[in-house]
């Protein structure tokens, strides 16, 4: 279950960070409702566009991008807002895509731009209790050892 105040991780690529500072300036009074997380420098830059507090993990390339991955994974996250830059090569390409990835696997909304974003954090579902699909994946996970190893 989503719970009204939502966390909502905030990650953005060099080139992209501007557009999402934007974003988040224009949506600041809907944000501060909610508990923020954000991958290094973003989250410096945050906290100092929006006066409010930010999360702030490791920068991406640096283990930031895995870090959300893994609060999406244990279930301490509920949204994903992730800039990304589709024109340019990252260093952690891997780590990007291995975070979108574990976003889908754990079925949480993920917003790559700003349409996205916008469409995302003006439903209706942002402002109360959602009851989330999570997958059960109790049948990979409790696979004996003689199915797994042939």
């Amino acid at each position: 279950m989503i719970e009204q105040k939502k966390r909502i991780a905030l990650v953005a690529h060099d080139n992209k960070k501007r557009d999402l500072l934007e974003w988040a300036e224009y949506n600041k009074s809907l944000l501060a409702r909610h508990e923020l997380y954000a991958t290094g420098t973003t989250g410096k830059l945050l906290e100092q566009q929006l006066g409010v507090e930010v999360h702030k993990l490791q920068s991406g390339p640096l283990g930031g991008d895995q870090q959300i991955g893994a609060k999406i994974s244990e279930h301490e996250l509920d949204l994903l807002i992730f800039f990304w830059d589709p024109l340019t090569q990252q260093p952690h390409d891997t780590d990007v895509k291995a975070l979108l990835r574990i976003a889908v696997v754990w079925n949480i909304p993920v917003a790559c731009n700003r349409a996205s974003a916008d469409f995302m954090i003006s439903s209706p579902l942002m402002f109360g209790v959602y009851q989330s699909q999570r997958p059960d994946y109790e049948g990979y996970t409790g696979r004996q050892l003689e199915d797994v190893i042939v």
